[in-house]
C-alpha cells in the first residue's frame, strides 16, 4: 500500500472515530510534526502544546464532520502551521542576550566555545530571517529544506500549484539574502539552511 493510501484509508476510519486509526495517525505524524514546530519556536515545550494542539484541532474537525478529506499529512502540517503564526502574533520573538552568549561561553567543555557562540548565533539568525518571511514563504522554507518534502509535498501541504510553491520559494531566498546580507549567490542562504538542518 502506498503512502498516499495509507494515509487516506486512515483518514476514512479516524473519520469514522476507531481509536486504534486515531493512535495509528499520532504515531505516524507525531514525531515529525514536533521536529517541524522545534525548529520554528526553539523551544520543545512549545513544540509539544503545537502538537497537542494539532491533534486536537484535527479531533474537533472530525467530530464537527469538517477537517480532511484528504491529504491528511498537508492538512496537519497546516493547522501546525496556523498554531504557530498566530503563538508568534501574540509574541514577541526571543532575542540572544550578551548574558546568555556569555553563559554558553563559560559553561561549554569544548576546546572551542567561540565555535559553539557562533553556532547558536548563525542559528538564532537564520531563524529570525526565517520568521520575517511571509506566512507562506515561511511554510515553502520550512517544508523545503527543514522537513525534505518535493515541490508536490509542499503544494499539497499548503494547498496550492506546484508554480505557486516554486514562486514562493524565490522569493523567500531572494527575501532571505536580503535579510543574511548574502550577496548575490542563493546557494549561500542554501548552504547555511543546509548546516541548520545537518542536511547535505
Amino acid at each position: 500500500m502506498s503512502d498516499q493510501a495509507l494515509q487516506q484509508t486512515l483518514l476514512q476510519r479516524a473519520r469514522e472515530f476507531d481509536l486504534q486509526a486515531l493512535a495509528e495517525i499520532y504515531d505516524l505524524f507525531s514525531p515529525a510534526l514536533y521536529r517541524y514546530a522545534v525548529r520554528l519556536l526553539n523551544d520543545p515545550d512549545l513544540a509539544e502544546e503545537c502538537v497537542t494542539e494539532t491533534f486536537s484541532r484535527f479531533l474537533r474537525a472530525l467530530k464537527s464532520n469538517s477537517g480532511p478529506r484528504r491529504h491528511l499529512r498537508a492538512y496537519l502540517y497546516r493547522v501546525a502551521h496556523n498554531w504557530i503564526t498566530d503563538h508568534y502574533r501574540a509574541t514577541q520573538p526571543a532575542s540572544v542576550s550578551l548574558e546568555e552568549i556569555e553563559d554558553v561561553a563559560l559553561d561549554h567543555h569544548d576546546p572551542s566555545p567561540l565555535q559553539v557562540v557562533i553556532g547558536k548565533l548563525a542559528s538564532e539568525r537564520i531563524r529570525a530571517a526565517i520568521m520575517s518571511l511571509t506566512p507562506d514563504q515561511r511554510q515553502v522554507i520550512v517544508l523545503k529544506y527543514y522537513e525534505g518534502m518535493t515541490n508536490d509535498e509542499v503544494a499539497a501541504a499548503i494547498d496550492k500549484p506546484v508554480g505557486a510553491v516554486k514562486a514562493l520559494q524565490q522569493r523567500a531566498l531572494a527575501a532571505l539574502r536580503r535579510v543574511l546580507h548574502v550577496q548575490s549567490d542563493p546557494a549561500g542562504v542554501l548552504d547555511e539552511l543546509r548546516v541548520e538542518t545537518g542536511s547535505a
